[in-house]
């Protein structure tokens, strides 16, 4: 009988160290593939700022500065290379970091109050057949590749634009320099901010429902009202939330390139606030579409090295915004996590 016992006993060691061991092994390999993400990360962050460093090399400081016309100045090293002269590196890249900053910026800040409030909507105040098919309609919308929704602004709004909001005088005054057709930073702005607003949509409504229902009740109860006690309570506690869908939005939209190739204009120009209405008009070409439009030149090394710098400067803006984002969560976490409980 005792021998029996400890048969079962020694049998039930060795199956408790047979998990134990595959659990070790899972682990490993856990570990393992994390390391082997993290490396492939910094080979391409390595091997895209050793391709742009000649720019970077020759252009200095002044390569973030403005001076000159950056399409001629791209010409000049499409040139270079093609007729196996001196390379020319000479790059001022500002009216592309202007423009990125304008439409990023203005398209962000559109999304973030409009998709707070349809959040709010959706977990809250809609009514439960509405926000059934609301909610799927979102999570689609989210996952529409932007050549779809560059498509839609270069046949819906670019034309509108062009001929209905731009006047034939303003189009004649400024004709010596560029051409109003409608594609524009307003249109990129616009197209830009209905693409990362699903987005934001669909974490901003996961971290509200992620509040506990009973601190909302319990607000209720003091008398305060539904739309305060929602607000004070629910998307107070969803602030982790609200930034990490803001630092995501805001990292796809600094690097779409597609869609902006298609709406914001060709030109390498840098509009104007001091312009009036026609800022709102003038086109407005990007880091990333400048990127797009001269990927065939790749083969040419005076134009290879600028195009990868444009690529380190998108590639570090992205990390920024990603350490932005976990700095202003860190002093949220001694009273929320990212769902808003308590910890």
């Amino acid at each position: 009988m005792l021998s029996e016992v400890d048969d079962l006993e020694l049998a039930a060691d060795d199956a408790a160290g047979s998990r134990l061991s595959r659990d070790r092994r899972a682990e490993l390999w856990l570990v393992a593939l994390v390391v082997g993400v993290v490396l492939i990360l910094v080979a391409i962050a390595v091997f895209v700022t050793a391709s742009g460093w000649p720019s970077f090399a020759h252009n200095g400081l002044k390569w973030f500065g403005s001076g000159g016309s950056v399409d001629n100045q791209i010409q000049a090293m499409i040139k270079s290379g093609q007729y196996g002269q001196h390379p020319v590196y000479t790059f001022r890249a500002w009216p592309l970091i202007w423009s990125t900053i304008l439409t990023t910026a203005g398209s962000v800040v559109i999304s973030l109050v409009a998709s707070v409030f349809i959040s709010i909507f959706l977990v809250e105040f809609a009514p439960e057949p509405i926000a059934r098919v609301l909610e799927p309609v979102v999570r689609v919308l989210a996952s529409v590749p932007s050549v779809i929704y560059g498509l839609v602004g270069v046949v819906v709004l670019v034309p509108l634009i062009g001929n209905h909001l731009i006047t034939a005088s303003q189009k004649q005054a400024v004709t010596p320099v560029i051409q109003l057709d409608g594609a524009s930073l307003l249109a990129a702005v616009v197209i830009l901010s209905l693409m990362i607003s699903p987005i934001m949509i669909s974490i901003f409504s996961e971290g509200m429902r992620a509040v506990p229902r009973s601190w909302f009740e319990a607000s209720l109860s003091l008398g305060v009202n539904r739309w305060r006690s929602f607000w004070n309570v629910a998307v107070r506690s969803a602030r982790p939330a609200l930034i990490a869908g803001t630092v995501l939005a805001t990292a796809r939209a600094v690097g779409e390139s597609v869609m902006l190739a298609m709406v914001s204009g060709t030109v390498g120009f840098s509009p104007n606030p001091f312009d009036g209405l026609l800022f709102f008009f003038e086109p407005s070409r990007g880091l990333a579409p400048t990127i797009l439009l001269n990927n065939d030149e790749l083969s040419n090394n005076a134009v290879a090295p600028m195009l990868f710098a444009v690529a380190t400067v998108l590639l570090f803006s992205s990390l920024m915004f990603s350490l932005t984002g976990w700095a202003a969560r860190q002093p949220m976490k001694r009273y929320f996590n990212y769902g808003g409980a308590s910890v």
